[in-house]
């Protein structure tokens, strides 16, 4: 297509980046006050902003703009002189002036940046600015940089921000996230893999690939822990394993729905291994809403394949209505009927303990079950999950009372 243009026109098109940009790098349309980018490493957030940037100072002449980073460093080395940053981004014909000492960067037009360090944010106290940019929002050590710069913007018709930030449930991402005046745009590493090194792929997206980590650095998910959860994402990935070692005893946790209503709780069914090595291995979650012949087919199921030694189901609310619907799919299990005596939280901090200790390993990755332990929405695969790595783990069913123990164990 170039060598169908005159040099001057393929120059023009070279810097055109409304023509190269992906659709997310665009600034989306309507009445907005905050563009947020929350995108995974590798997106092209930094260039999508700066590139925003250039665009604002060169349409809006004599415009005073913002550049702000979590650190002085960052400002300068991220957003100025970086691969992505205005010095390598602006086209010939809008190069700035760099002042380093002045923190400043004057266009050609007369519009003007200046540097800002997210570590000082008395400096955005005073300034007034037409439009912003801020890089790696979610790692800024105060919040309280945003919002001053927030109270500078003031000048012009429509002073607006454009945000990039890898993202993290932190108190600010959480509140743009609910902000009606922002434009929330969400992508992942994947989309600008063909301009990424395949050995980034190979050596690094991969081995984080599935993994709460993986999430939020490549998916650019927002990974929130609820409050007060007992369960950390960051264990449960440090002890994360691709496979199991011998077993010497495997059991199947039930924590079975006392309905099976469309709108009734899923029936958690999570299988727990242990090995020689003293450590608990979470085999399959096979959780489910279904009939009650539908979750007991499914446990048993689970029993068989895994050459389980045991089905271990909390009866609090079906009695021996449990057992029997396990047993009506087949009658030789060996079953165990626990009835919890605390709650739910008091009979997992045992369990929690145990992956604080890193003695609990999940083979490969769960997404639902993780997602329910860090953060809520839900008890019944963790239910499932505290049942089993109780029974390999603490000597028993945990604090769980026990109601009947029928069929012959194979340990």
């Amino acid at each position: 297509m170039l060598s169908l243009l005159t040099e001057v026109e393929a120059a023009e098109l070279l810097t055109d980046w409304t023509f190269w940009a992906r659709p997310k790098q665009l600034a989306p349309p309507g009445d907005w006050r905050i563009w947020l980018i929350l995108a995974g490493r590798g997106f092209g957030k930094t260039l999508t902003i700066v590139q925003w940037a250039l665009a604002q100072a060169r349409a809006l002449p004599k415009s005073r703009g913002a550049l702000v980073a979590a650190t002085a460093d960052d400002a300068r080395a991220v957003l100025v002189e970086g691969e992505s940053g205005i010095l390598n981004s602006a086209p010939p014909d809008f190069m700035p002036k760099f002042e380093p000492a002045k923190r400043l960067l004057t266009f050609p037009n007369g519009s003007k940046a200046r540097l800002f360090s997210a570590d000082e944010p008395n400096r955005l106290r005073g300034p007034q600015h037409h439009w912003a940019i801020c890089d790696e929002l979610a790692a800024w050590n105060y919040a309280q940089a945003f919002d001053m710069l927030l109270l500078g913007l003031r000048l012009g018709d429509n002073p607006r921000t454009a945000i990039a930030t890898t993202p993290r449930p932190t108190p600010l991402i959480k509140r743009l996230l609910a902000d009606s005046t922002a434009a929330v745009v969400r992508g992942s590493t994947y989309e600008n893999r063909d301009n990424l090194a395949a050995s980034f792929f190979d050596g690094i997206v991969d081995r984080y690939e599935g993994t709460a980590l993986g999430r939020q650095e490549i998916l650019g998910e927002v990974i929130d822990e609820g409050a007060g959860s007992l369960f950390k994402r960051g264990l449960i990935d440090a002890a994360r394993v691709e496979s199991a070692p011998p077993l010497r005893r495997i059991v199947v946790g039930i924590d079975p729905a006392v309905t099976a209503k469309r709108s009734s709780d899923e029936t958690g069914i999570v299988v727990v291994g242990v090995g020689f090595d003293d450590e608990a291995y979470v085999l399959e979650d096979v959780s489910l809403k279904a009939s009650p012949d539908g979750w007991a087919r499914t446990a048993v199921g689970a029993y068989r394949r895994w050459s389980a030694d045991r089905i271990v189901a909390e009866v609090n609310n079906g009695g021996d209505l449990v057992e029997h619907t396990v047993r009506t799919v087949d009658a030789n299990v060996s079953f165990t009927a626990v009835r919890a005596s605390r709650g739910k939280v008091a009979r997992a901090e045992p369990v929690a303990a145990l992956y604080e200790q890193r003695k609990v390993h999940h083979v490969g990755v769960f997404e639902d079950l993780e997602r329910q332990m860090c953060e809520g929405g839900g008890a019944d695969r963790v239910d499932a999950l505290v049942w089993a790595i109780s029974a390999v783990m603490l000597g028993g069913e945990g604090d769980g009372e026990v109601i009947m123990r029928r069929g012959r164990m194979r340990d």
